[in-house]
């Protein structure tokens, strides 16, 4: 009988060092990205022992990372009935409920975990995304900051504040904190670019376009950059460089009606009303939705003088959003220059209605 209980002994020690192999094998191969890998030696790991809740919430994680959402959250759901203070699993958990879209499920995650474990960073961190999602901006402040005051030296951390007191309009604010993310990882051209976004919201036009020409030198594959350099460059009346800058954009994303359109305008500006056009119908092929295209497209045309077509378009204009006063305006005016006097006028008695001061003066120019 001794022998056999050293026997089973044995076997268990065996056993036991056969999930420590397992165990420790699935986190080297996280380490190194091999996610499919991972799985396969927590499996044997919780089938050896299913209460075993540290290989549950890797296996979670691992989960996660393959996007399998719904088993990441069972696994965190073991884990947790194993340890209802494993504030590591609960922060996992949200993380989950966050990738599919549960926002308030995945706070309430957050705040358990946060509760259990004050110090845990990704959990203010992840809290703040969650917040940011349902709009509570103050409350995703808070929580970057909070992140940021237990972990100082992560460039991310800074840059998702900054983007948090940018949509606050703290844009001086936010420029400290875009600072501060570059002075820790220069090499991320997004962290240039916000930056450069709030820095031509306070005007300050010049430097931004030197964030944009760092962020491009850097990223040169991303149309939002190029489209952002040539609104800087537009607003500096620099329109053959902003033109430039819109090819490009649309070279690398050819199906974004809001960048024809605003290089229509730029077309506009430099008197190629034809091509300004061109980019406007461009525009509305693809989203024929939006009446600023309309009206844009109608002001090209009444600089061609074809004032037919230009009624056409504020009157689609006009049906999509009938509360304009500029657009009744400007039909009144294209109406008049066609000679039709009397329809022109109601279109400006219709533009005054809705609060337009210049239809009052056009009235008393035009229609005696």
């Amino acid at each position: 009988m001794r022998y056999k209980l050293l026997y089973l002994l044995l076997l268990l020690g065996f056993a036991a060092s056969a999930q420590t192999d397992a165990y420790e094998k699935g986190l080297e191969s996280i380490k190194n990205d091999k996610f499919e890998e991972a799985l396969n030696h927590f499996n044997q790991v919780v089938s050896a022992d299913v209460k075993n809740k540290n290989a549950f919430n890797q296996r979670g994680y691992v989960k996660n990372q393959l996007g399998d959402f719904y088993g990441a959250i069972g696994d965190y759901n073991f884990a947790i009935e194993l340890d209802p203070n494993f504030a590591e699993a609960l922060n996992n958990r949200g993380e989950a409920k966050f990738n599919l879209g549960d926002d308030y499920g995945a706070i309430e995650d957050f705040d358990k975990a946060i509760k259990l474990n004050d110090k845990l960073i990704e959990a203010y961190n992840n809290r703040g995304f969650a917040k940011y999602n349902i709009e509570d901006l103050q409350g995703a402040l808070f929580d970057f900051s909070k992140a940021i005051e237990l972990d100082p030296d992560d460039a991310d951390k800074y840059f998702n504040r900054a983007v948090i007191k940018a949509e606050l309009e703290e844009y001086i604010s936010a420029i400290d904190d875009y600072n501060k993310s570059i002075s820790l990882n220069p090499e991320d051209p997004e962290v240039w670019s916000f930056r450069g976004v709030a820095k031509y919201n306070i005007e300050q036009v010049d430097e931004a376009i030197q964030d944009y020409n760092k962020a491009i030198e850097m990223d040169d594959q991303d149309p939002v950059k190029y489209e952002n350099r040539a609104l800087a460059k537009s607003s500096k009346e620099d329109f053959e460089g902003a033109l430039t800058d819109y090819n490009q954009s649309l070279e690398l994303y050819p199906d974004d009606p809001d960048t024809y359109n605003l290089r229509g305008v730029i077309k506009y500006n430099l008197k190629d009303n034809d091509g300004a056009v061109e980019d406007y119908t461009k525009a509305i092929e693809l989203d024929a939705y939006n009446p600023v295209y309309y009206d844009n497209r109608a002001l090209a045309k009444t600089a061609t003088e074809d004032y037919k077509g230009a009624i056409q378009d504020y009157s689609y204009s006009i049906e999509l959003y009938p509360n304009d006063p500029e657009t009744f305006h400007q039909r009144g005016l294209a109406k008049i220059n066609l000679g039709n006097n009397y329809d022109g006028c109601l279109d400006l008695n219709t533009a005054v209605e809705l609060g337009s001061e210049e239809a009052s003066a056009s009235i008393r120019e035009l229609c005696k």
